[in-house]
């Protein structure tokens, strides 16, 4: 299940997270961001133990976004250790947030 992390939970969330994070950079009144949303959680019950995948509203956290860059939603960025490692922008298949997973699972 795909989880929500905000700009006061992102670092636990995520940097300090052991296992490697999908992180959901989306507004609710983006239409691609809707699309891909049953990915994300399809790819959220593929890797669930190994990975998690959480969300991130950009209206409504807007200084994480800013800091990562996010200029266009969704935006999904794959942290590991504590470091943003990749970044997919746009709807993608599920296959290609695996295969970013694959490198660091």
């Amino acid at each position: 299940m795909v989880s929500q992390t905000t700009d006061a939970t992102f670092e636990r969330d995520v940097l300090q997270s052991p296992q490697p994070v999908l992180v959901d950079f989306w507004a609710p009144w983006c239409g691609p961001c809707r699309m891909a949303a049953p990915i994300l959680e399809q790819v959220s019950a593929l890797v669930d133990g190994k990975a998690k995948v959480l969300k991130l509203n950009v209206d409504e956290n807007q200084s994480t976004a800013s800091a990562y860059g996010i200029s266009g939603i969704p935006t999904v960025m794959l942290f590991s250790g504590g470091r943003a490692v990749k970044r997919l922008v746009g709807v993608q298949p599920a296959q290609s947030y695996l295969q970013a997973l694959q490198t660091t699972v």
